[in-house]
């Protein structure tokens, strides 16, 4: 999965390939180079949900999203859009998308009945502890693999108990999304245990700061290492969570964690 931000403040990519003057060339360029390298589906976002983001209004999110993903549909891949607001998954849907990505998890008034009401949309519930601006503030405590399962496990049959097909559904343990570096770790670490529950598991390590606080030793270190400079511990965390169980990446670098699969699939 090809990760395409629309948004000017993204942690990993921000303004890369937004333009302030409402043109979407250059992002219409990325969609085309990520296939290219091996994207086998486009993930595109227009809210940043990096911690102590603040919420987009809704006209804007459909304002940077909206052209994207009218013309992403035309590529010959699977669309995914990375939102938890309830209009603009009606929205994307209506254009042709085919995968929900939802941080909240469908937790949203209405966003529920956006996706059972639709007749064959993938979506991928995350798990995510608090929200977007306080989520670091205060992260998990206790056993975090086990309350990531229990939560992902509801989320899923809620959706089901409306109708939806469960081979419709993906889950995301929510790697950055309210957890420690040891916790994201354990969640890597024991990650086969998510599959107990039935579903296939997206895995979004991407140049998470986890990543690079193990690379520097240190959470204080982690503003050294540039966020290109967090590809190889990004390839390597997506190597790891394939290997585990996972059947979807989440990636900034496609190129490099393709051809690094093609090596782990080929002494498979």
């Amino acid at each position: 999965m090809g990760i395409i931000n629309t948004t000017p403040d993204s942690f990993s990519d921000g303004g890369k390939f937004y333009r302030p003057d409402g043109s979407v060339l250059g992002i219409f360029e990325r969609c085309a180079q990520l296939i290219d390298e091996g994207a086998d589906i486009l993930d595109i976002g227009g809210e940043s949900t990096r911690p102590g983001a603040t919420p987009l209004p809704l006209e804007e999110e459909l304002a940077r999203v909206l052209p994207v993903v009218r013309h992403a549909v035309r590529l010959g891949v699977p669309v995914s859009v990375d939102t938890y607001k309830p209009e603009v998954m009606q929205a994307v849907l209506d254009l042709g998308a085919d995968i929900i990505n939802d941080i909240w998890a469908l937790r949203q008034e209405g966003a529920h009945e956006v996706v059972s009401l639709h007749p064959t949309c993938g979506v991928c519930l995350m798990h995510m502890h608090r929200e977007p601006t306080t989520m670091q503030v205060s992260p998990m405590t206790g056993n975090v693999p086990e309350q990531v399962l229990d939560f992902l496990k509801k989320s899923a049959a809620q959706l089901e108990a409306l109708g939806v097909d469960r081979s419709r559904i993906v889950l995301d343990p929510g790697i950055g999304f309210g957890k420690t570096v040891a916790q994201n770790f354990s969640l890597l670490a024991r990650q086969r245990e998510l599959l107990a529950a039935g579903y296939p598991v997206l895995a979004g390590w991407s140049r998470k700061s986890s990543l690079a606080a193990v690379v520097n030793d240190s959470l204080a270190s982690v503003a050294t290492l540039d966020v290109t400079d967090r590809m190889v511990p990004s390839v390597a965390a997506a190597l790891l969570a394939v290997d585990r169980g996972a059947r979807v990446v989440r990636v900034h670098d496609v190129r490099e964690t393709v051809q690094a699969l093609k090596v782990w699939s080929a002494a498979c």
